[in-house]
């Protein structure tokens, strides 16, 4: 047997026997303890590690990699970092994932290990139904789009004014509302004051996947008015087609890109929403896009008869009297002419307040105005 396995497997008679009968060295004394490598980055590189890392605004190891072979010997002549040459020499030549490990220690006590969505649970996303833009019945009114439109300016640092807008799938009836900030609390009383002034029982709302809709206060809220909740695609914007085109037509064409962040502006933006809905709503037909066809590399879109938000909520029947009374007493009352002017007049003065303050810069007038008032806020609700 011996001989058959030595001239298949090539091995010699004796490293055979061994393996066939298990046999191992005997163990003289205690096995040596494998002698750890020497630290090659000591507590000196570190040290200096931390200091040019704060410099470049806390980068991960591989943008800090380019910058320590640029920018060392540099930052020495400047006396920016004061280290010997042995270890600057180990700074350009440090790999990134090495700067990651000496650095982790640092990372929890500067507290930068953190979350980039904390606000919002998973489990959460899981409990509210994702929905496309084909899964709507074109004709139930009552299901409102949500998104915000930030008023930010060319500085979106501080605290600075949002619009919350909504809009019905079914009639286009289209409501904004101006809120301090895009906290929580704000988005829920944003969202109680457009209630009030939709002329239906909200039956769903639809914002996207940011943390100021989807949480847990406004969860708990739908759930008490009776209100479902769904959500679009992360990262897929047309299932939100409707808000979207509102947030073009209905405020950035409006109130333009300012920076809005004072109170008083807010204030101003609330006034002209309101008159502004009330001006769409019942006087500016629109149309929905009825059918989409593809003819070769063309795409053909047919649309239905254009007719005003409010000529289509009276159309759907799904009103009751009460509020039907209402609106078309409001409607018989609207001049549209003179419902256009005093919209231009608040425009005006909005921009008047937003051009006055431009001279103190974006930075100084978001600290002494909304972000002021913020805290007072705060303060009074805690």
């Amino acid at each position: 047997m011996l001989d058959e396995a030595a001239k298949r497997t090539g091995l010699k008679r004796k490293v055979l026997i061994r393996k066939l009968t298990g046999w191992r060295p005997a163990v003289v004394g205690k096995r040596k303890r494998r002698r750890k490598r020497k630290a090659s980055y000591g507590a000196e590189v570190i040290t200096a590690l931390a200091v040019v890392w704060e410099i470049f605004d806390y980068p991960c190891g591989q943008r800090l990699e380019g910058a320590l072979r640029q920018q060392v010997e540099h930052l020495r002549e400047l006396g920016e970092l004061r280290c010997s040459a042995a270890v600057a020499e180990k700074l350009q030549r440090v790999s990134a994932k090495t700067i990651d490990r000496l650095l982790a220690k640092e990372k929890q006590a500067r507290l930068l290990k953190r979350n980039r969505n904390p606000g919002v649970h998973p489990l959460l996303y899981q409990k509210i139904a994702v929905k496309r833009a084909g899964d709507y019945d074109p004709g139930e009114v009552g299901n409102l789009q949500l998104d915000y439109v930030a008023h930010c300016g060319r500085w979106a640092g501080g605290e600075y004014v949002h619009t919350l807008s909504g809009v019905d799938v079914a009639s286009q009836w289209w409501e904004g509302q101006a809120i301090a900030g895009r906290s929580q609390q704000a988005t829920r009383e944003g969202l109680e004051g457009m209630r009030q002034r939709f002329p239906f029982r909200i039956r769903e709302i639809h914002p996207d996947n940011d943390s100021g809709m989807i949480n847990d206060l406004i969860w708990r809220y739908c759930r008490q008015a009776g209100i479902r909740m769904t959500r679009s695609r992360p990262y897929q914007k047309n299932d939100n087609a409707w808000v979207e085109q509102k947030n073009w037509t209905h405020v950035r064409k409006l109130v333009g890109y300012q920076r809005y962040d004072t109170p008083r502006e807010m204030s101003l933006l609330n006034e002209l929403y309101e008159l502004f809905g009330r001006y769409r709503n019942f006087c500016l037909p629109v149309m929905k896009l009825v059918e989409k066809v593809r003819v070769g590399g063309q795409i053909h879109r047919r649309y239905d008869q254009a007719r005003t938000p409010y000529q289509r909520l009276l159309e759907s029947g799904q009103i009751n009297r009460k509020t039907k009374a209402r609106r078309e007493a409001i409607y018989q009352s609207l001049n549209p002419a003179q419902l256009h002017r005093p919209i231009e007049e608040l425009r005006t003065r909005l921009f008047e307040v937003a051009e006055a303050k431009g001279g103190a810069g974006p930075r100084r007038a978001g600290r002494r105005g909304l972000g002021i008032w913020l805290g007072s806020r705060r303060r009074a609700v805690a």
